[in-house]
């Protein structure tokens, strides 16, 4: 019970801020759809999000250094608000670009505070539990800010003023906390390669999620409309994937805590892939697409906290925030050059080769972590290696 008091405080900013962005992040590309955005330029949306959350990774740990996690954390979330007021202010493909990079920065150095945050609290026996109470409180916090969608016509400048709210919100619950924050990182740069060498899996799998996700958020609501869903059904696909997700990543989680997570990896993306198969050759709208959603949402949206996990495993107390910016770093790597191919793809093949793109991702993310698996135990060492240190080249 201690374990979960100490983060009571961070998960309720956390719901008021996943609340904000999923509501914003769902208004968006309907509301740049229905504006008559190019599909292309709605890609580069979810592109653009990911390159400001890229460059977000790179200055969060010196800003966490310098001005400590909960003064940076508020810093952050004001940025966001401000941001998303802006939206309904200035209307054109350009400067939403220049919105969504902008507020990628700024979560970035939100899920940075909260990332090392929550990981600073765990052991590796309660790791992936621990981090999926967290990651529950996301999907039900944005499937509520979803949902909000319904308050409004997307056309409305109401629903952006309701996400800001729920962003300058985010701010109290953890201002108010007296429970000691995490270690301030010793260094403020990332280290891929040191990452990939403490946990090949994690790095890979954080690419890999970080293209199969991206997509979905950026172009998940395209895919439906092109599939026959109106535009006040849509939330309804997006809000299955969610509930999905907050059912599946606790069992997955628990089950990685008690067994090697590079197989719970394996078995997850492996099903996965099925079910993003069967999205593939799914025609029409209606219930079995809200259903295959869901399903899709119970796997595959697991894997970046199995992943995480794994490389929270290998970290000391003060490599924590590292792990974080380096993970997601590399998320947003996957994040950023998938909207705009699937984009494309949804352009020459239709709607559904957006799911077609995201099984073949995550196939290959089970084939190289169930290859990991199998190298590691043919290997005559028993010993592990020497731990790389993250000042490393």
């Amino acid at each position: 019970m201690k374990l979960y008091s100490a983060v009571v405080a961070l998960l309720f900013s956390v719901f008021f801020l996943v609340a904000g962005n999923a509501l914003a992040g769902l208004i968006v590309p309907l509301r740049a759809n229905i504006a008559g955005f190019p599909e292309l330029s709605i890609g580069f949306l979810g592109s653009a999000y990911f390159a400001g959350m890229l460059g977000g990774t790179l200055a969060a740990p010196a800003i966490v250094r310098r001005a400590g996690h909960i003064r940076a954390f508020s810093a952050f979330v004001a940025g966001s608000a401000a941001i998303v007021i802006l939206y309904p202010l200035l209307m054109s493909p350009a400067a939403w670009l220049v919105l969504r990079g902008g507020l990628g920065f700024a979560f970035a150095g939100v899920y940075g505070v909260t990332e090392s945050w929550i990981n600073s609290k765990a052991s590796n026996a309660n790791r992936g539990g621990l981090y999926a109470i967290y990651q529950i409180v996301t999907y039900a916090a944005s499937a509520c800010g979803q949902l909000l969608l319904t308050l409004a016509a997307p056309t409305s400048y109401e629903l952006f003023s309701i996400s800001g709210i729920l962003l300058a919100l985010a701010v109290v619950p953890l201002a108010m906390t007296t429970v000691e924050p995490p270690l301030e990182p010793k260094t403020v740069r990332i280290r891929l390669a040191w990452l990939a060498h403490l946990s090949p899996v994690a790095a890979v799998a954080a690419v890999a999620v970080g293209a199969a996700n991206g997509a979905v958020w950026a172009l998940g609501p395209v895919y439906a409309l092109g599939l026959g869903l109106s535009p006040e059904a849509v939330p309804w696909f997006t809000t299955a994937i969610i509930l999905g997700s907050a059912i599946g990543v606790y069992p997955a989680g628990r089950l990685s805590d008690h067994f090697d997570r590079r197989i719970v990896i394996v078995v997850v993306a492996g099903i996965g892939a099925l079910l993003e198969a069967a999205l593939w050759r799914h025609q029409g709208g209606g219930n079995m697409l809200v259903g295959l959603g869901f399903a899709v949402g119970v796997t595959t949206f697991a894997l970046y906290t199995l992943a995480i996990s794994h490389a929270n495993d290998r970290a000391s107390a003060d490599e924590l925030m590292l792990i974080s910016s380096s993970m997601l770093f590399l998320y947003c790597i996957g994040a950023i050059l998938a909207p705009a191919l699937a984009a494309a793809m949804m352009r020459l093949f239709g709607p559904s080769s957006l799911f077609a793109q995201n099984a073949l991702v995550h196939l290959g993310l089970a084939a190289f972590t169930l290859w990991r698996v199998l190298i590691r135990r043919a290997s005559p060492a028993a010993t592990p290696a020497v731990r790389p240190q993250p000042g490393a080249p």
